[in-house]
């Protein structure tokens, strides 16, 4: 049964920090390139950052870039997101997700940027 858990987000001020946890199982997860997406009130979900099965390649979404990092620990199963310099317009509920395939979604965790 695939399952996606996320953690780590919360309530931070304007150029704060948060880093993001997913927790990955059910899967081949290291065979998988893996994505972080977020989806804020009264908007569609976008896509935030994309890291490839070994995690020698990543890409961002231009609004984060500079600011976001993207990692992951295929021994552990885990995607992270490193949150930095975080902005108002950066509030959302966040997810993560294999990027090509489509898994069923986990509750996602939710970010306030908020002064």
């Amino acid at each position: 049964q695939v399952q996606l858990v996320e953690s780590g987000g919360g309530l931070v001020q304007p150029g704060g920090s948060l880093r993001l946890s997913c927790a990955a199982s059910g899967f081949t997860f290291s065979s998988y390139a893996m994505a972080w997406y977020r989806q804020a009130p009264g908007k569609e979900r976008e896509l935030v950052a994309v890291i490839s099965n070994a995690g020698d390649s990543t890409t961002y979404a231009d609004s984060v870039k500079g600011r976001f990092t993207i990692s992951r620990d295929n021994a552990n199963k885990k995607v992270y997101l490193q949150m930095n310099n975080l902005k108002l317009e950066d509030t959302a509920v966040y997810y993560c997700n294999a990027r090509y395939i489509g898994l069923s979604w986990g509750q996602g965790t939710q970010v306030t940027v908020s002064s």
